[in-house]
């Protein structure tokens, strides 16, 4: 079992939904497990609160001051998708509709959309940073419907690799339900070729990368974050 930091606990409060969305529990899961041995796609998001909007697609900030920065691996033959996300300035307890509070949801800048995939959400919940990471295989589930069928069933993560601009990752909180953070997924070369190029040329092999791109996707403008693997051999 690999180690993660997640908080499985989340306080689902009554919030408001649009149209035809509502909360359910799944039928199945996504399931957790390893990383495999090579990616064909990576992305990288720093979330920030005056990209959320609402449901109704009105610029609504979130928290002032926090920030959140998701760093997304993906290997679309397996479905497997590899995560580690940081959240910094988050107060509050988790709350959110869906069965976690933190999403990829399928959404252009300044518009919402269902979310795809829940995560495990950052902890601990307090002060400092919240962190969470891991890898989860699909089929994907977000307890959340839409004309009574889960927002996850259905999704591919090639459909990511197609169009990584309309997809946004975000988290909730009790004060902020609309997002204290959002922002949009913006795709690093994976192997010297651009993630959704297609084929097996674009694999991030087991031994790892240096993605000296990440400051054309504005990482570097913004604390400099690194895109590495996360093997925890010692924990396997």
């Amino acid at each position: 079992m690999m180690n993660r930091t997640s908080t499985r606990a989340l306080m689902i409060g009554a919030v408001a939904t649009v149209g035809v969305l509502a909360f359910a529990a799944p039928a199945h899961a996504e399931t957790e497990v390893d990383e495999p041995a090579s990616f064909t796609s990576a992305f990288t998001v720093m979330a920030t609160p005056d990209q959320v909007v609402n449901t109704d697609g009105v610029a609504t900030a979130g928290e002032e001051g926090a920030t959140g920065t998701f760093t997304f691996r993906i290997n679309s033959d397996l479905e497997i998708i590899c995560y580690d996300i940081t959240l910094d300035g988050v107060t509050g307890d988790y709350q959110s509709p869906a069965k976690t509070a933190t999403h990829i949801h399928q959404a252009v800048a300044g518009k919402p959309g269902p979310p795809r995939i829940a995560f495990p959400n950052p902890s601990p919940v307090g002060d400092g940073p919240r962190t969470s990471s891991g890898c989860l295989q699909g089929p994907f589930t977000t307890g959340v419907l839409a004309n009574g069928v889960d927002t996850g069933e259905g999704f591919s993560l090639a459909q990511i690799e197609a169009d990584a601009a309309g997809f946004a990752a975000d988290s909730h909180t009790a004060s902020f339900s609309a997002g204290v953070v959002r922002g949009q997924l913006t795709s690093v070369p994976v192997g010297g070729v651009d993630t959704g190029a297609g084929g097996a040329a674009g694999q991030w092999d087991a031994a790892g990368v240096t993605i000296g791109a990440l400051a054309l996707a504005g990482v570097a403008a913004v604390g400099g974050v690194v895109l590495h693997r996360r093997r925890h051999a010692d924990a396997r």
